[in-house]
């Protein structure tokens, strides 16, 4: 016992004396560093709360996501290819068969009867319309009329009751920051609400019809399968529709287009009044002022439409619109660019009459115009403004018919040596009459296909210009 209990006094004797030694001879005294990043993981509710003075509108998007939701509706656009099989072709001669393929993008009712606004090129070649609302429910829809140009088309749909439908709101009055939500299927997620502000209005931006219109742009994302879709303001009334992205990989980097309300209505009016767009003309050729060109016309402004030349028996001729006036805007919109013009028109018809402000030798001054159809039709496609030949004009030049250019905004076409007044004889070996047929086959010209024009110039001399 007496040795057990040795062992047990030597055991504690030699720890304490190894821990004395340790705390006197090794250990040192510890120095505390206050470092202001803190590692430590933390809870922390993700729930954002606003002052109480703070706008409501500016986060709450709840009351336009519900006026919304049930309003927009999955467009399923069904076509017929023929195709061959070159496997069956190999083994068994050659075959073809019919292939349905289905492509899909959004649209907005309305109207509780069932009218539909999408984007033409969501129902470009369907032989069969789809549209799914969000309860599921599935019509057939029956195509009533499109707007290539603005890239609109109208569906209808025979439903057994009054269907949700979204309000028009006032595109003209949208402010640039102003919050709205994009609304549609990306990627057959259906029922997507995304939400941004407005980035810019009166974008003049390419678009799959090679031509060029007045967009809101705004970052709410958008994606393939958003087209056709409901751009919306926080009090949920349709101040557009979404339309396209502009993107290196094919998906949202940023920014997206919709066709403001204003437009998308009028064409659908015109369309349910007189089956067809009724198109509004000033009658002027033009060119955009900035920063590097104002000077030329001896101006101290840098925003706005100068007028280059005015066309005979036009609205602008008949009211007094000269050479060298700036359009400064358009009853109460601002004109800084011909986008702004442009998108403004899109919303007029031929005999509306509309206030132009224009600056005259440093005074501004408020003419009424009437507007006049298909004076001047700008092909869009080509970058060109072109007049029907009087007849007078081409027995002079001893023709039959042609059309004249009348106005040049492709610089691409200028490099390659057109100008005003020559006057296009065919493309593509097709004869041109009119405006009608340029139209008719750049319509019927797919994109990135060569175009070759034969026109006649000023020494009446003819020419031919390749390009694509």
């Amino acid at each position: 016992m007496k040795k057990v209990l040795g062992l047990v006094f030597v055991s504690v004797l030699g720890g304490v004396l190894t821990l004395g030694g340790y705390k006197l001879f090794i250990e040192q005294p510890q120095v505390v560093v206050e470092q202001s990043q803190n590692n430590e993981l933390k809870n922390v509710k993700t729930n954002f709360n606003l002052p109480a003075n703070f706008p409501a509108e500016v986060t709450d998007f709840t009351e336009a996501s519900k006026k919304t939701l049930d309003a927009v509706v999955h467009v399923k656009n069904k076509s017929i290819h023929t195709s061959r099989n070159t496997f069956e072709d190999l083994f068994y001669g050659r075959s073809s068969g019919q292939r349905i393929q289905i492509g899909s993008g959004s649209g907005v009712i309305v109207s509780p009867d069932g009218y539909i606004i999408t984007n033409n090129h969501v129902i470009n070649g369907a032989n069969e319309i789809e549209i799914v609302l969000n309860d599921k429910k599935t019509y057939t829809g029956k195509l009533i009329g499109t707007d290539t140009t603005n890239d609109i088309a109208l569906v209808k749909v025979d439903p057994d009751k009054d269907l949700p439908y979204v309000t028009f709101g006032d595109s003209d009055s949208v402010r640039v920051g102003e919050w709205v939500l994009a609304v549609g299927n990306p990627y057959n997620l259906t029922s997507t609400v995304t939400a941004g502000i407005i980035s810019a209005k009166g974008r003049d931006v390419l678009n799959n019809n090679n031509t060029t219109e007045s967009y809101l742009q705004t970052d709410a994302v958008v994606n393939s399968g958003n087209s056709g879709g409901a751009l919306v303001n926080t009090r949920g009334e349709l101040i557009g529709i979404n339309t396209m992205i502009k993107s290196t990989t094919g998906s949202y980097i940023g920014y997206s287009f919709a066709v403001p309300s204003n437009i998308a209505k009028k064409v659908i009016d015109d369309i349910l009044e007189y089956g067809n767009v009724q198109r509004a003309y000033i009658g002027i050729n033009f060119r955009e002022l900035n920063g590097d060109n104002y000077k030329d016309f001896n101006v101290s402004k840098t925003e706005g439409v100068i007028i280059t030349n005015v066309l005979e028996d036009s609205g602008a001729s008949i009211a007094g619109i000269e050479v060298n006036d700036i359009i400064v805007k358009a009853n109460s919109v601002k004109v800084r660019t011909f986008a702004d013009l442009s998108g403004f028109l899109n919303t007029k018809r031929p005999n509306d009459i509309v206030d132009f402000t224009v600056v005259r030798d440093g005074r501004e001054k408020v003419i009424p115009v009437k507007l006049y159809k298909n004076i001047s039709t700008t092909v869009n496609q080509l970058g060109l403004n072109l007049q029907d030949l009087s007849k007078i004009e081409a027995k002079k030049k001893g023709l039959k018919s042609g059309v004249k250019i009348s106005n040049i905004n492709n610089e691409k076409l200028e490099y390659l040596g057109l100008k005003r007044g020559q006057i296009i004889l065919s493309i593509n070996g097709t004869e041109i009459n009119n405006v009608e047929d340029v139209n008719a086959i750049m319509n019927s010209i797919k994109p990135n296909n060569k175009l070759l024009l034969e026109v006649l110039n000023e020494d009446g001399q003819k020419e031919r210009y390749i390009f694509n």
